[in-house]
């Protein structure tokens, strides 16, 4: 079994620190902290890219870096949960697009975050490629 876990640390208002393993940020609603959603999307975002790079370093495809933007817009009805997530790849200096596309592919079919928000939300994504500037 594979458990994970954080600790949370608040205030009596809206501010606290979260603490992992391998870092912390601060979580709140004032300038430099991390709000719930910013911290979901972050992690989608995070586990999407960590499950991209693992295979396309399995199928041996480089590039320069990826820009990744996740937007998603949240219910109006209680529970307020993601109505809609897209995540935009923007990989830079890429050597293989057709490999690096199907990555992205089957990125989105092995991270386990997506594969959770996509049970209340519609999922999609996209990937661009890019010269660096």
């Amino acid at each position: 079994m594979d458990t994970k876990e954080i600790r949370l640390k608040f205030s009596n208002e809206f501010e606290g620190k979260l603490i992992a393993p391998h870092g912390t940020a601060l979580v709140g609603g004032e300038e430099g902290m991390l709000a719930p959603y910013d911290m979901l999307l972050g992690a989608l975002g995070s586990c999407l890219y960590a499950t991209f790079l693992g295979i396309a370093k399995k199928k041996r495809i480089g590039f320069e870096r990826i820009e990744m933007h996740v937007e998603g817009e949240k219910r109006e009805e209680i529970p307020t949960t993601l109505k809609w997530v897209n995540v935009k790849f923007t990989i830079i200096n890429a050597e293989k697009e057709l490999g690096l596309t199907q990555a992205a592919k089957l990125a989105t079919e092995y991270c386990s975050i997506y594969q959770t928000i996509s049970q209340v939300a519609e999922m999609s994504y996209e990937v661009i490629f890019a010269d660096a500037v």
